[in-house]
C-alpha cells in the first residue's frame, strides 16, 4: 500500500539513509554530551566567586564558546575540511560529518549546562564546602546531581538540532536522510522522496524530544 502512495521511493536506500542519520546523531549527541558537560562545568567553576575563580582562563574559554556556537553550521563544515581530512581520511560520508557535527554543537550545549548550573542553591554548595567537600565531590555529588535535569533538557534540545544539523550535512555528501531529501528528492524532481524523508526527519525528532521529557520528567525533584 505505502509503496502505491510513494512510487518515487527506494524504500531500502530511505532505510540506509535514517541508520546513517542514526549513526551521525548518536555519536554527535554522545560526545557533544561529554564535551559540553567538560565545557560547561569550566566555565561555571572559573566565573567570579566559584571554586576556580580565574577571569583568564574563563574568558579564553567563553571566547572559543562563542565563536564556534556562532559559525554557521555549513560554513563550519567548509572551514573544518582539512582536520576532517586529517583525523578522519575523508571528507565524503557519515564518519566525515562527525567533526563538525561535535565542534558545532558541543559549545552550544557548554552554555546550556553552564546555565543549568548556575541556577543551583548557592545555599547547597557552601554547606557541602563547610563540611570538607572536596572539588572532586561537589562536582559529581552537589553539581551534577544538582543540574541534571536541566542538563537532560540541554541535551535534548541539542539533540534536535543536531539532527537538523545531520540533513545539511547531508546535502553536500555527508548521506543520511538530507542526502536522499535533497539529491534524490529536489534534484530530480521526486517530490515524494523529499516528502517521506522529512517524514522520517520528523519521527526522530519526535522521539528523542519524549525520550528527553520522560528522563526530564523522573529527574525533577521539584
Amino acid at each position: 500500500m505505502i509503496e502505491k502512495l510513494f512510487p518515487d521511493v527506494v524504500w531500502q536506500d530511505m532505510w540506509d539513509a535514517t541508520k546513517e542519520t542514526l549513526y551521525m546523531s548518536f555519536w554527535s549527541v554522545l560526545a557533544t554530551f561529554i564535551l559540553g558537560i567538560i565545557l560547561g562545568l569550566l566555565l561555571f567553576l572559573t566565573a567570579k566567586g566559584n571554586i576556580w575563580e580565574n577571569c583568564f582562563i574563563n574568558s579564553i574559554i567563553g571566547a572559543v564558546v562563542n565563536i564556534f556556537r556562532s559559525i554557521p553550521f555549513i560554513i563550519l563544515i567548509v572551514l573544518l575540511i582539512p582536520f576532517t581530512k586529517i583525523i578522519v581520511g575523508t571528507i565524503i560520508g557519515e564518519d566525515a560529518a562527525l567533526p563538525a557535527l561535535i565542534v558545532g554543537t558541543a559549545p552550544f550545549y557548554a552554555r546550556l549546562v553552564e546555565i543549568g548550573l548556575r541556577e543551583i542553591d548557592k545555599g547547597v554548595i557552601e554547606a557541602a564546602k563547610s563540611m570538607g567537600a572536596t572539588t572532586t565531590t561537589i562536582i559529581f555529588k552537589v553539581l551534577l546531581p544538582e543540574s541534571m535535569p536541566a542538563i537532560v533538557s540541554g541535551i535534548t534540545v541539542t539533540a534536535i538540532a543536531i539532527v537538523g544539523y545531520t540533513a545539511m550535512a547531508g546535502a553536500v555528501g555527508a548521506g543520511g536522510l538530507g542526502n536522499v531529501a535533497y539529491m534524490d528528492g529536489f534534484e530530480r524532481g521526486r517530490t515524494n522522496v523529499t516528502v517521506v524523508a522529512t517524514v522520517l526527519v520528523l519521527i526522530i525528532v519526535f522521539i528523542i524530544q519524549f525520550i528527553g521529557d520522560f528522563i526530564t520528567k523522573k529527574l525533577d525533584k521539584r
